[in-house]
């Protein structure tokens, strides 16, 4: 009995090192030189989940499908399906513009992934990015990606919150206060393009070791001249709003 204990304690060790979620770093990129001396440029650097295990397969699958939402130009992502098909899709794009746009300037895209949240139940991945294809001026921003560590799904914004309209109200107040807005001013006075006139939060969020970060991308709330917006929650005063995950 005492030697199938100890067998049983050893196999439970080694399927939960299986498990285990590990990650490394992993590039991907292509650079071409057009005849007037354009530089196209694509540049990825992504946490990339190594285990095998169920939960590492859907992370890495829901990183590569954000990825594929932000490495695109055209009307919808490319059918790539994997990340040196994407990288190559990119530029074929570039190639085929440039044939019939002689003038077309050299364009970029760049992500940086990287993990800035662990817990024994939540994984925050951030990816910041930026891309330039043509026009007066790129774009910039970053993604949330959070995961349940045990699965590997991921996890929505409507999952994170018990009480979502205390938690809105509470967030404008501190929205206020930090943009020195007044109670009782319309929200928009000081330049912020809310819709409706209406205070909203974001489409973003990250698990940071400070606090909780409400994150306005550029656009979301104001010009692309005023950039992005953040506000930081401390965890404390989380407590009656967020799930403990």
């Amino acid at each position: 009995m005492k030697k199938i204990t100890i067998l049983l304690g050893i196999y439970l060790i080694v399927i939960g090192c299986t498990n285990e979620l590990k990650f490394e770093q992993k590039k991907f990129g292509k650079q071409i030189t057009s005849k007037d001396g354009e530089l196209t440029e694509v540049s990825i650097n992504i946490p990339f989940a190594s285990a095998s295990s169920v939960a590492s397969d859907s992370i890495n699958k829901a990183i590569f499908a954000a990825m594929k939402e932000i490495v695109y130009v055209g009307e919808a992502p490319f059918n790539a399906t994997d990340y040196n098909g994407l990288v190559n899709d990119f530029m074929t794009y570039y190639k085929d513009i440039k044939k019939t746009n002689e003038t077309e300037l050299g364009w970029n895209a760049k992500i940086d992934g990287k993990i800035i949240y662990t817990s024994d139940a939540l994984l925050n991945i951030e990816l910041t990015h930026y891309s330039f294809t043509g026009g007066a001026h790129g774009y910039g921003g970053k993604r949330s990606l959070l995961f349940d560590v045990e699965t590997g799904k991921t996890i929505s914004n409507d999952q994170l919150f018990t009480d979502l309209v205390g938690f809105k109200k509470m967030a404008e107040t501190k929205f206020r206060a930090k943009y020195k807005i007044g109670a009782k001013t319309v929200i928009n006075a000081t330049d912020f393009m809310f819709e409706n006139d209406e205070f909203q939060l974001p489409q973003t969020y990250f698990f940071t070791n400070e606090g909780f970060l409400l994150y306005y991308n550029v656009y979301e709330i104001a010009s692309y001249a005023q950039g992005n917006f953040e506000v930081l929650i401390p965890y404390n005063q989380m407590k009656p709003y967020l799930k403990a995950i």
